[in-house]
């Protein structure tokens, strides 16, 4: 299909130009000697703290970088990142629930994040699965670990890895995945620079690990424009790119081929609380950086459920339809944020099962209309007009209802005012999906991992924790 194009080609090359300009002349600030030492010495250059990347060692990385990896999961089920199909995964590293059955926020629980998972493994609409909410009283150096164990247990769907901050954090991620069946080459694991354009020693050690290990790299820039990107879509965007090209870089010379999936996280400043912007922009932004991506051939993943909202309310609602919609319709592969509230700091059961229904929707949208003889529907017409039939009853009606040319929901209200008003508890659409999310509770299974993989992951958590964690 044709995408919506947010930005002429010749903007895009504008700001392709304007990424090199910011690796080559500005830089990023870098004092990990180790990746430093690999960096020099294939043609970077230090100004001051800086390092400097010249434009033909970039365009050769993006050359050799494995664009399209495949995700896998221990159903067998295999998503190829960049094959024109519209992925949908959930928001990773939520603090909070709102319980919206009684309109309540808490702090996550250990058995939340299990039953987190258990939803998203039930919802057709969720392709892959990232671990949803951080597990309490767990050490930051284990956090990932601890997520991404869960997420193993209870889902047989793809599981796209934690965001990770420490090298140790990769050897003992792949060592979970082999335990399912997966190779390092279908694990995602996310980083993210510090913007602006900063890589911690942590950080990069932890690009080379990931890079040696031959995991997906789907680094996670985080600019807010106003704060710590410029104020302008664009100009984030450009800083952006540099956040996420520049790991890419490095993995590429260590490990050439390895899979990247292009993501951006850009968020904008609300000026009147010092907070990310849940607004329209937050869509255009990441509908730019779509373009941008592709403009490379990356497979690219960006917010798409997002909003500031507290509850499932009419804001909910607004921003997130209009971020999901508007990088969907600009050709993104991947859109995040199944489940997401108040900016990523919260989540909530019953809005996965909303943001199911709206993924179908947004499908739907991005589908677009066919103009063949089947759908003109000439002939169906001059039928139906030449025996006074009516549609309803023509087998070109089912087949196209069966073939998805209405995205039709379960949760929406379609009924008439009468029809509505006559029941018993005039339930608007947050409260079916209340009610989804706790059937889905009560009632789906989750296919078992054997025994003696249960007793590995843990093993191998015990390990992570014993090497890692200081008493």
């Amino acid at each position: 299909m044709n995408y919506l194009q947010f930005l002429s080609n010749e903007d895009v090359q504008a700001m392709h130009d304007a990424t090199m300009r910011v690796m080559g002349e500005v830089g990023i600030i870098w004092t990990h000697q180790p990746s430093l030492d690999v960096l020099l010495s294939a043609g970077c250059r230090m100004n001051g703290n800086r390092v400097c990347m010249p434009e033909n060692l970039i365009m050769d990385s993006i050359a050799k970088a494995n664009k399209r990896p495949e995700i896998r999961g221990r159903n067998g089920t295999i998503n190829q990142l960049g094959s024109g199909e519209l992925f949908f995964h959930n928001l990773g590293g939520a603090r909070d629930v709102f319980d919206a059955r009684t309109g309540t926020r808490r702090a996550a629980t250990t058995e939340d994040c299990a039953n987190a998972i258990r939803v998203l493994d039930a919802l057709p609409n969720c392709n892959n699965i990232t671990p949803f909410f951080t597990p309490p009283d767990v050490a930051n150096e284990m956090m990932a670990l601890h997520m991404y164990r869960h997420a193993l247990s209870n889902t047989a769907k793809p599981v796209q890895g934690p965001g990770i901050q420490f090298g140790h954090e990769v050897k003992y991620a792949a060592e979970m995945a082999a335990v399912i069946g997966i190779q390092p080459h279908e694990l995602t694991l996310s980083l993210s620079p510090v913007s602006p354009l900063t890589m911690h020693d942590v950080a990069a050690q932890a690009i080379m690990d990931m890079a040696k290990a031959g995991v997906v790299h789907a680094n996670l820039p985080a600019p807010t424009g106003g704060a710590t990107s410029p104020m302008t879509i664009t100009g984030s965007v450009v800083q952006q790119s540099a956040e996420s090209l520049a790991p890419l870089v490095l993995a590429q010379i260590i490990h050439p081929g390895c899979g990247v999936v292009y993501c951006g996280r850009l968020g904008m400043l609300e000026p009147r609380t010092g907070l990310i912007w849940g607004g329209v922009e937050l869509g255009i932004s990441s509908a730019a950086t779509v373009q941008l991506g592709h403009y490379y051939g990356f497979s690219v993943n960006v917010y798409g459920f997002s909003t500031n909202a507290h509850t499932l309310d009419a804001q909910n609602a607004f921003e997130r339809g209009l971020n999901a919609s508007l990088p969907a319709l600009a050709g993104a592969d991947e859109l995040s944020g199944i489940g997401e509230m108040e900016a990523g700091v919260m989540g909530s059961f019953a809005q996965m099962v909303l943001d199911n229904e709206l993924a179908k929707s947004v499908r739907r949208q991005r589908q677009g209309l066919s103009a063949d003889a089947d759908h003109l529907a000439v002939e169906v017409i001059k039928t139906v007009m030449n025996t006074n039939r009516n549609y309803l009853a023509s087998k070109h009606t089912l087949k196209h209802l069966r073939a998805g040319e209405m995205a039709l929901t379960k949760l929406a209200e379609r009924n008439s005012w009468e029809t509505w008003e006559d029941k018993l508890n005039r339930k608007q659409m947050a409260d079916y999906a209340v009610d989804e999310s706790e059937r889905i509770l009560r009632e789906h299974v989750v296919p078992p991992l054997e025994p003696q993989q249960e007793a590995e992951l843990d093993r191998i958590l015990a390990a992570a924790e014993k090497e890692t964690v200081k008493k």
